[in-house]
């Protein structure tokens, strides 16, 4: 197929490049609400509740193992197409499944396309965006995946509760919504200064040297914030449902909503701290969530569980910018997509991991331990990413090559 006449300039291409990001977080999170109604529906344990849950982050990890770095060497435009078009397939087939094995197929296919289309579009938001204005791209891309996290929990949560085929209809809403995006994508420039003039060849993610120990910092930051996402994602809506004691979906929802609310919020109001401010607040937020968590289960107090939900939500929004604005400052243009994917690679995997021994968890222990346990362990992670943050320094001068890079077409590309 050939492309159109028609290409975006630089600002719309930035817009289009976060409409991808909202769609990564938009994709995870959007089966979250109807665990329940799967469960009850097809009688599941919360182990295969949390299982559905899992596949997608295997599924992102083997796809950033594979083809990690490939919008380096094939363009960003072309990978979010490729990466689009398989998130599109996974929710087609949620939206029709008649039984759960169809959703295990549907997760996979989630999971390809946000592996191949999460690194390309962090990448894209870095990369079109205004000269010298990196670290709003980095609040930019937190405030996208808050928008897409809140998108799948409220409009999933009113849709189950006043709308009919409560298993489907969100699906359809997120079918246009991934078509309209794959659209915007097709119009962006074909080519771009990022991409590299080596042949892309099968390899496993690779961490430019000079960057290792920005990235361990790095990677510790952000595999917290996704450890303690999966708790949201993975038990929420089972920990709102038992503490709210409401069967109403948009109100247990709305509950869980309260943390993608202030990953936005957060996102907005410390685009401006330094990226080692940024992950010691967000690991001490995270840790304050966690045992805000235990306390909401052990009283059933609704209060202290919104206070841990939001949080939550506060932490996980420092702890992912940070992370990410130290990739951003650092990372060489021809190393940053596949930098960034793998970085995706071990949050994702962690969260796939989480998600699964919570899940095996509470269905052995009950809820109430699960979360305890749960919960004492990713404060320590935090508390991790926090001491790393504290002592190891950055490098006094970035890489050359880490400004953005001119986003219109190459001449003769």
């Amino acid at each position: 197929m050939s492309h159109t006449s028609r290409t975006w300039g630089r600002k719309s291409s930035f817009w289009v490049a976060a409409a991808v990001v909202v769609h990564t977080l938009w994709t995870s999170a959007a089966p979250a609400m109807m665990y329940p109604l799967y469960a009850r529906q097809w009688q599941l344990t919360p182990t295969v509740t949390t299982l559905i849950f899992a596949v997608f982050p295997v599924f992102v990890v083997a796809t950033l193992i594979a083809l990690g770095d490939l919008s380096d060497y094939i363009g960003r435009r072309a990978a979010m197409l490729w990466g689009l078009t398989a998130s599109l397939t996974g929710v087609l087939l949620f939206a029709v499944a008649p039984d759960v094995t169809w959703l295990l197929v549907g997760r996979a296919f989630m999971g390809v396309g946000v592996g191949l289309s999460a690194g390309p579009s962090a990448a894209a938001v870095v990369e079109f965006s205004a000269p010298g204005k990196a670290k709003l791209a980095g609040a930019i891309t937190t405030a996208a995946q808050a928008f897409g996290l809140a998108a799948a929990l409220i409009m999933g949560g009113g849709l189950i509760q006043y709308a009919p085929f409560p298993t489907r209809l969100s699906f359809w809403v997120l079918v246009a919504v991934l078509v309209a995006t794959l659209v915007g994508v097709w119009h962006l420039p074909r080519h771009t200064k990022a991409e590299s003039s080596k042949r892309w060849s099968l390899k496993l993610p690779q961490i430019h040297k000079p960057l290792r120990r920005m990235f361990l910092v790095s990677v510790s930051a952000v595999l917290s914030a996704y450890s303690v996402g999966a708790t949201m994602l993975s038990l929420g809506s089972q920990i709102a449902h038992d503490l709210i004691g409401s069967s109403n979906a948009l109100v247990n929802g709305g509950a869980i909503s309260l943390f993608a609310i202030l990953v936005g919020f957060t996102g907005i109001v410390a685009k401006r701290f330094s990226s080692r401010l940024s992950i010691i607040a967000g690991a001490s937020f995270s840790i304050a969530s966690l045992l805000l968590l235990m306390l909401a289960t052990a009283t059933h107090a609704l209060p202290v569980f919104l206070l841990s939900s939001a949080a939550s939500g506060a932490g996980y929004s420092l702890l992912f910018m940070g992370g990410l604005n130290l990739i951003n400052a650092h990372a060489p243009m021809h190393h940053r997509a596949g930098t960034l994917s793998a970085l995706f690679l071990v949050a994702y995997l962690m969260q796939g991991v989480v998600a699964m021994l919570l899940g095996r968890a509470a269905t052995a222990w009950g809820l109430d331990l699960a979360i305890d346990v749960g919960s004492l362990a990713l404060a320590g992670l935090s508390l991790g990413a926090m001491l790393l943050a504290i002592y190891v320094r950055e490098p006094q001068k970035p890489s050359t090559d880490q400004a953005v890079s001119s986003t219109q077409p190459e001449p003769g590309r």
